[in-house]
């Protein structure tokens, strides 16, 4: 079975395959194509700055949208909104969010990787 090995800031230091007798040789990429497309996939973007966020929001015609929302939801998540310095992709508040809006888990993965951009 074939596994990716990182470093602690994530780069791929190298694909591995775990053979039956337990050693760990390494896996050349070529053999599947999957793990090819996987390998050389873009890493997911876990979190943005809160001024990338409300900058996507806005480049996105989303602001107003988030904002009445937002205004909806209890003190914590106002707050939340209002005052983080760090947006998580997978908090409970992003979650329920991007839910709110009808957005598929491919979109906000595109939203956070677009707003990591900017």
């Amino acid at each position: 079975m074939p596994y990716i090995s990182r470093s602690t800031d994530g780069a791929i230091d190298g694909l591995f395959e775990q053979s039956q007798q337990g050693a760990a040789e390494e896996f050349m990429p070529d053999d599947d194509p999957a793990v090819v497309a996987f390998v050389n996939a873009p890493p997911k973007v876990s979190s943005v700055s809160a001024r990338q966020f409300r900058l996507m929001l806005r480049r996105s015609g989303l602001i107003d949208q988030v904002k009445a929302w937002v205004a909806q939801q209890d003190g914590e998540t106002q707050d939340a909104f209002e005052y983080s310095g760090t947006f998580v992709r997978n908090s409970p508040m992003m979650e329920a969010g991007f839910t709110a809006l009808g957005f598929t888990v491919g979109q906000v993965d595109a939203f956070f990787a677009a707003a990591a951009q900017l």
